[in-house]
């Protein structure tokens, strides 16, 4: 009888303890930060089908802060995925193993665009939102920065 009453106080408590406390925030419940690009060249008004800071030291640099500030919630630190959401140092796996090198920059290109269209537009499934649309709050030249960051952590295996 003892133990019964103490299993239904625990009950009570939780319930209780549960209705009060804060609801959790969903996959994607991020607001997007605005990145310094100055430093950087400027790209216009179209958006560009391929990254255009491949490489850049200068772009990479400030990828890296841009993914911590706006992806890294998600995504993880360094780009290290905890599960949540894909391990974008993954993203373009598929390219680096091409032998043919025109069909391994046309993979890039491929992966490119996806990517931009992703950060751009974000991703919603059934009306959940996984990922919030970055486009009005970074620039293109902002999120080719967090692309050429992310190809810098690129993992093959």
């Amino acid at each position: 009888m003892k133990i019964s009453l103490t299993l239904c106080s625990l009950a009570v408590v939780l319930s209780a303890a549960a209705m009060h406390a804060p609801p959790a925030a969903a996959h994607g419940d991020v607001t997007p930060q605005p990145v310094d690009t100055k430093s950087l060249p400027q790209l216009g008004e179209g958006w560009r089908d391929e990254n255009p800071f491949r490489g850049n030291t200068e772009a990479i640099r400030i990828g890296s802060s841009a993914f911590n500030q706006n992806c890294a919630r998600c995504h993880g630190i360094e780009a290290i995925s905890g599960g949540i959401a894909p391990d974008l140092r993954k993203l373009d796996r598929d390219c680096m193993g091409q032998k043919n090198e025109t069909k391994r920059q046309d993979c890039f290109k491929e992966i490119d665009q996806y990517f931009l269209t992703s950060a751009r537009h974000g991703k919603v499934r059934n009306g959940a939102v996984y990922m919030p649309p970055f486009e009005g709050t970074l620039s293109q030249e902002a999120m080719w920065s967090i692309k050429a960051y992310l190809e810098t952590r690129r993992e093959t295996k």
